[in-house]
């Protein structure tokens, strides 16, 4: 059995969704060098509609598939429907991910959700504080 799925390789190879949103409504960056995977997801939102999304990921083939992936699940939702999407859908939609692996997904959603977390704060929109898990105690790698 190969190690990695198609859509696994298909989203390594041809990314989606790459680069930077000049001006963007929200930023999110999680990870940090020591765990080698850093992500940093961009969304311009207009009228509650992720419209767009770019990405930018420095990591291992899984964290660039993640990243877009998690971004083409995104894309032209309402916010609040990609405030729900979770490290299962992304890995799931993928095809799966190698359990060591599983982290990538993990790092895709906590950085959606850093990236909405942004919006919110940059617009003064209330929000449920507990839609945003306290990074420091997440067990991952990101470093915050």
């Amino acid at each position: 059995m190969a190690l990695y799925s198609e859509k696994v390789m298909d989203h390594f190879r041809n990314p989606r969704n790459v680069g930077v949103i000049e001006n963007a409504d929200g930023v999110g960056e999680v990870g940090n060098a020591k765990c080698g995977d850093i992500m940093t997801i961009y969304l311009k939102i207009e009228n509650d509609i992720i419209v767009d999304v770019k990405f930018e990921t420095f990591g291992c083939g899984s964290a660039i598939a993640s990243s877009s992936m998690a971004t083409e699940l995104i894309k032209g939702k309402p916010v609040s429907e990609a405030l729900q999407l979770t490290n299962k859908a992304v890995a799931e939609a993928l095809d799966g991910l190698p359990a060591h692996k599983l982290h990538c997904s993990v790092l895709a959603e906590e950085a959606i959700k850093a990236a909405l977390k942004d919006y919110y704060d940059k617009n003064h929109i209330e929000y449920d504080a507990g839609q945003f898990p306290d990074c420091a105690s997440c067990g991952h790698c990101c470093g915050k």
